[in-house]
């Protein structure tokens, strides 16, 4: 009997009509953003750019309304800005090939201002929202560090394009790669860079994590961060960190700190390849979830400060922030970029975080 091929949800045929309008959306949307809009007029300016017709605000209108309305296409986008004012852009009448153009220029480094201008007014609304109790794990850590952050890479691909101008790009097009670093206490992003090179690394960010991280900051990574000369640098910077050993990983244990049937907590050190000199010394926490072991390490010496069950928690979390992110980029059908120019891809990768913190609060699953 033949088997059906399984379809990655990502690929399923998207409607051919945009979601309808939500009046409270759309005043939610420009009470929080228009000031970080408006603030970036100077800017504006200052690139030598014009006022013309698919100008700053209309152009920040018609993106974000591409994004949270879910429009199939550019033919589409150009009819309602036609018939309708998007949030607080006029009705305007242009051609579709104009609006394609446009979006392979307009600077997508506006968006990337908004985004960080955003942030300040997100982090203080957190901190005056009445929030449920923290996890025991996280409330722990919090009493020993002044940020604990999630770092994460992600590769991007292009599967569809709603850009004319782009009809010659092959589809299935990998457009590139981000590392996002996000608050575990408000699950508010940090930072996010963007390489053209989809093959990147995840090590290709570690100079920008470097650069962010201060002292009594916690870090959980992804093994794709594992380097030896990573580590240094951030214990160095008094920087913490937790992520899980390689299964290869050859080490040296230098004593057990305490171990039991469901659990095993060592101090090890990595030597150079002639074994002649110490060159990393961390601790080496393993636990068992039912018939299964799992191995993390961290800078974290001191039991005291990261008890094992913490340290394994902790991560654990980095998990469920990425279901979140899973989840909210189904709800709004953001699974797939919709052009294979570099500047389009910039303009989704900065719009869809701005769309993303203003509509919700923090998912409480991450909690």
């Amino acid at each position: 009997m033949p088997t059906k091929k399984p379809r990655n949800p990502d690929h399923v045929r998207r409607p051919n009509a945009p979601l309808a309008d939500n009046e409270a959306i759309s005043e939610h949307l420009k009470h929080l953003l228009s000031p970080a809009i408006y603030a970036q007029s100077a800017y504006y300016r200052s690139l030598g750019l014009r006022d013309r017709v698919l100008n700053l605000t209309l152009m920040v209108a018609a993106i974000l309304t591409l994004i949270w309305r879910q429009v199939p296409s550019v033919g589409e986008l150009t009819r309602m800005l036609e018939q309708e004012e998007l949030l607080w852009g006029k009705t305007v009448r242009i051609s579709q090939q104009a609006l394609s153009q446009r979006f392979l220029s307009f600077p997508s480094e506006l968006f990337e201002r908004v985004f960080h201008d955003l942030l300040p007014l997100l982090r203080s609304r957190w901190d005056v929202r009445e929030k449920r109790p923290l996890p025991a794990a996280v409330k722990y850590a919090r009493n020993h560090f002044e940020n604990i952050w999630i770092a994460d890479g992600s590769t991007l691909e292009a599967l569809f394009r709603k850009l004319d101008s782009l009809s010659d790009v092959p589809q299935g097009k990998l457009a590139g790669k981000i590392c996002t670093v996000i608050d575990l206490l408000t699950r508010l992003p940090v930072q996010v860079w963007f390489h053209t090179n989809p093959l990147a690394h995840d090590t290709n960010f570690l100079d920008d994590l470097i650069n962010i991280a201060s002292a009594k900051t916690l870090l959980v990574l992804d093994r794709g961060f594992y380097d030896f000369g990573f580590f240094l640098r951030l214990i160095a910077k008094q920087v913490n960190f937790i992520t899980r050993i390689k299964s290869n990983a050859a080490f040296d244990v230098e004593r057990i700190l305490s171990y039991d049937y469901t659990f095993r907590d060592r101090v090890i050190f990595f030597n150079t390849e002639d074994k002649h000199q110490k060159i990393l010394r961390l601790r080496l926490i393993e636990v068992k979830q039912g018939k299964t072991w799992y191995a993390y390490i961290t800078s974290v010496l001191d039991p005291q400060i990261l008890p094992p069950y913490v340290v394994a928690d902790l991560y654990a979390r980095r998990w469920r922030i990425e279901e979140a992110f899973n989840t909210a980029k189904r709800l709004l059908r953001l699974s797939y970029l919709w052009t294979g120019s570099i500047n389009g891809v910039k303009l989704q990768v900065w719009a869809t975080p701005v769309i993303l913190r203003s509509f919700n609060r923090p998912c409480r699953c991450c909690c």
